[in-house]
């Protein structure tokens, strides 16, 4: 701050004869990028003159002021709070200007300069009043002569004096007064004041004698007093001998006293011992009974089961003091807890293990009634009924370990068999509908319409996409209702492939929603153990190994989460061990099943890999913003992700060699070439499919590299092409790329956009140049040769003297262009240019006007060298512009 206060004193305030006294750096509240400096500033000429600025730094990097008020102007100086520091203040002058200091600090001084500087130089005017400052900031300001007197009544207190008494300045007088001659006779006076001091000196001597005879009769009024002590200390020797017996008999007393009041409090202590052993171990009947006989299928026996089992278990957990475990009765007393824990535990294992192998057959049961539907059927039933056994699952996974693991591995084992037959047989239907040729009413059986009957979840008010960003399938419902004709292929892609994540992810997301609230994965606080991974890659077919940190991980990494910045990594989120290894076992085939069907949709047709990519990377970054851990489905979406990256990006190469590979027969017209159609067709679908998209820059950078192939291979079939002229190839489809552009609104090859509307330009000029040429050539050679000596310094008045320039030589060479033989010249003009330009861009108008254009531009320049060279010869072409208007209009209406 100092540097910049040396810095505006010499270059903004020093030219002005002005004084830079406070400083503080500020920004305007709500727009704190715009930093200034507020300066208080005080003029050296008289009178003084105290200002404000506004000072900021330009671009240049130097100060300039920007605004300035008289202090006298300032009404209110508000400090915002005096006992809070903060950096907020306001100045009131004709209007309030709110100011934040870079700091409190700063903010203070310069509030303390503003006050000194008002009291000083505001003395006859009507000073601003400050609020809501600190009162230690307003310092009272003193005047210079006050601060003078000030100065010079400290330096007398500071002096060494001593003034007299009265009574000493009353003896002086009288002393003097009676010595009046001691002005005329020194010696005299001199005399006397030795007199007077013997005088005094005989009367202390006579002072200091009587005072020894007062001392000498205290000495002895002492000495009768030690004596009087001496007395009462032997009367009191004889009283402590005699008080010495009765002390060992108190003694004794306390020491009796002290050993009962010890073994009362051993009696109390060992009695509450008792008691809390009792109340720790000791457990209800009620509640033993409950665990050994209560119905655990009905609502009622589960409560009852699990207020009994949470007792027992704070029983079981119950600590005593060290030592008190190895009493007779707190030993049976545990073995007892312990034997109707193990009773306990075995009835419940067994009652939830048919409860689990009932649930599975009910299951397998239930895919009979789906149909050909798109749909998964829904286990919320099954959920539900075992939620209430989930405070029993947590305090089994503590009483008895193994039967806890027994009954994880029975779910598992029932259920992963359901989901394998489910999954299978919805991904087979999945691929049937994506091969079906049918009509609107064969799509409405797999249930993709989103009717009633349909699992589809229903689009939002504002839009037709999901909170994912997924299309709605309602969302190609005007399709459906328009006319019972063939479904866009890619459309029915779409839907099916939506339909499929939105069936999946639900399913998944509730299994392990269920697992978490009935087994208690995720709920413990184990970390993710990196000696587990090698388990879950044997359960789950290796779909975590992909985020351990292993040789290769960083590029699959790289791939994946390169889709979106905000996408972080999942190492460590997911829930914990436990959770891995049951999601894993219950859907060991998805993970294949979802490549499969990802590698058979890429066969199908490869503009599926932009579908699947679009749609799949909502699923994976919604899991991570609205999750605390990413869910299983989150990471079997990432790893298929990859993959279907890996599609795209190859999909992509493969879009661009065939664009280089192209290869035209050189024995026909060319027309558009066939990748500009293709990327026609692939750009409005791939804009269709990306619109909202947060993975819009994969598409963009793909876009580029098309783009920049398209218009190099352009370029190399123009020269490599033998029948069709090199402009007119160039400037069709440079036509038809810039018509595709500016019509899809591609914000990215804005730039390929006007390239290729210059490069449509340039070609069409000049093959309109080269194939118009110069229709009236030896007039246009006849006004050449005039230039030429022109040039060599003839008059163009006196060009028709000359010979071969003369009227008859002009005249001569005008008849050779009579109206008819333009015309026909003409009408030959087009049909050579209807032979080269295809019909599918419709440019023949476009080239034929700018043909009029350069042809009337020709005419106009032979009729004004007429004019300038042969003035007077009233010699004119045998065709004027309306002519040439009338022969273009004829001829173009004719073809």
């Amino acid at each position: 701050m100092t540097a910049i206060r040396h810095t505006l004193q010499r270059d903004v305030f020093l030219p002005n004869d002005e004084r830079l006294i406070g400083v503080v750096h500020v920004s305007k509240a709500g727009k704190k990028k715009k930093v200034s400096f507020l300066c208080a500033t005080v003029t050296t000429d008289q009178p003084a003159q105290v200002c404000l600025h506004k000072v900021k730094k330009t671009d240049k990097d130097a100060y300039k002021k920007r605004q300035s008020w008289p202090l006298a102007e300032l009404k209110i100086c508000d400090g915002k709070d005096p006992k809070t520091d903060v950096p907020d203040f306001d100045l009131h002058f004709e209007k309030v200007y709110k100011w934040i200091a870079s700091n409190v600090a700063e903010k203070n001084a310069f509030m303390s300069s503003l006050w000194k500087l008002s009291q000083r130089y505001l003395k006859q005017l009507k000073k601003p009043d400050f609020i809501n400052v600190k009162p230690a900031l307003l310092e009272e300001y003193l005047s210079l002569d006050q601060a003078k007197v000030a100065q010079s009544e400290d330096d007398l207190n500071n002096e060494d004096y001593q003034a007299l008494s009265g009574r000493e300045e009353a003896d002086l007088e009288r002393m003097m007064a009676e010595c009046e001659f001691a002005i005329g006779n020194a010696e005299a006076f001199i005399e006397r004041l030795a007199n007077d001091l013997s005088v005094l000196d005989g009367a202390n001597i006579h002072s200091i004698i009587e005072s020894q005879q007062e001392v000498a009769r205290l000495m002895f009024l002492l000495d009768d007093s030690l004596r009087e002590v001496n007395k009462v200390d032997s009367s009191l020797d004889e009283y402590d001998k005699m008080l010495e017996g009765v002390r060992v008999h108190m003694e004794i007393m306390e020491q009796k006293d002290s050993m009962i009041q010890i073994q009362s409090q051993n009696h109390g202590q060992l009695l509450s011992g008792v008691e809390t052993i009792m109340q720790k171990l000791d457990m209800p009947h009620q509640q033993q009974l409950a665990l050994l006989d209560r119905d655990l299928g009905s609502p009622k026996g589960i409560m009852d089961c699990t207020a009994a089992a949470q007792v027992l278990q704070e029983k079981m957990d119950a600590e005593l003091l060290p030592g008190l475990g190895k009493m007779r009765a707190v030993v049976e007393q545990r073995e007892l807890l312990t034997n109707l824990q193990e009773k306990f535990a075995q009835r419940l294992a067994i009652h939830l293990n048919n409860v689990f192998i009932q649930q599975g057959a009910d299951m397998s049961e239930m895919m009979h009634t789906l149909g050909n539907r798109l749909t998964l059927p829904k286990h919320f039933t099954f959920h539900r009924d075992l939620i209430p056994y989930a405070e029993l699952m947590q305090w089994l996974r503590k009483a008895d370990r193994t039967s806890f693991q027994q009954l994880g591995k029975i779910y598992t084992d029932n259920l992963k068999k359901v989901y394998e037959r489910e999954l299978k047989d919805f991904f087979e239907r999945a691929r049937q509908a994506v091969m079906m040729k049918g009509k609107t009413a064969d799509i409405k059986k797999y249930g993709l319409k989103g009717d009633k009957g349909s699992t589809t979840p229903e689009p939002s008010r504002g839009g037709a996409r999901t909170k994912t960003g997924t299309p709605s399938l309602q969302e190609f419902s005007a399709n459906l209702k328009a006319a019972e004709t063939d479904l866009n292929e890619k459309q029915k892609f779409d839907m099916v492939f939506t339909q499929l994540l939105n069936e999946i992810q639900p399913m998944c997301n509730s299994e392990q929603d269920f697992c978490t609230k009935f087994f208690g994965y995720g709920l413990d606080t184990e970390g993710v153990d990196a000696e587990f991974f090698p388990m879950a890659d044997q359960v789950d077919g290796g779909s975590f190994s992909r985020y351990k940190k292993h040789e290769g991980h960083e590029e699959r990494k790289g791939v994946a989460f390169a889709l979106n910045p905000e996408l972080s990594e999942v190492d460590g989120k997911l829930t914990t061990h436990g959770m891995r290894k049951v999601m894993g076992e219950l859907f060991q085939c998805l993970e294949p099943e979802f490549k499969s069907f990802v590698t058979f949709s890429e066969r199908m047709d490869n503009f599926n890999s932009v579908y699947m990519l679009v749609r799949i990377s909502p699923h994976v970054m919604s899991s991570e913003t609205q999750a605390k851990s990413a869910s299983y489905f989150s990471i079997i979406m990432a790893n298929c992700l990859v993959e279907v990256k890996r599609n795209f990006d190859k999909y992509m190469d493969n879009l661009i060699r065939s664009v280089e590979e192209t290869r035209i027969s050189k024995k026909s017209k060319c027309g558009i070439l066939p990748f500009v159609k293709e990327f026609e067709t692939f750009a409005c679908q791939a804009e269709s499919v990306f619109k909202g998209s947060d993975l819009r820059g994969n598409l963009d950078k793909a876009y580029a590299k098309l783009a920049l192939a398209q218009f190099r291979i352009i370029h190399r079939v123009a020269l490599e092409h033998q029948k069709t002229p090199s402009d007119v190839i160039i400037f069709e489809n440079f036509h038809h790329v810039h018509d595709v552009l500016s019509r899809l609104k591609i914000t990215c090859l804005e730039s390929e956009r006007k390239e290729a509307k210059q490069q449509y330009q340039d070609h069409l000029q000049s093959y309109v140049r080269d194939s118009l040429g110069r229709p009236m050539e030896k007039l246009n050679h006849f006004f050449e040769g005039i230039q030429v000596l022109v040039s060599q310094g003839v008059k163009e008045e006196e060009v028709g003297y000359q010979i071969q320039f003369s009227k008859q030589e002009l005249r001569k060479i005008i008849k050779e262009y009579p109206q008819k033989e333009v015309k026909k010249n003409l009408d030959n003009l087009i049909k050579k240019v209807e032979k080269t330009l295809c019909e599918e861009e419709n440019l023949i108008q476009v080239v034929w006007r700018m043909m009029q254009e350069d042809f009337i531009r020709q005419y106009k320049h032979i009729e004004t060298m007429i004019g300038r060279c042969y003035p007077g010869s009233k010699i004119f072409l045998e065709f004027t512009i309306q002519d040439v208007l009338q022969f273009f209009t004829d001829i173009a209406q004719s073809h």
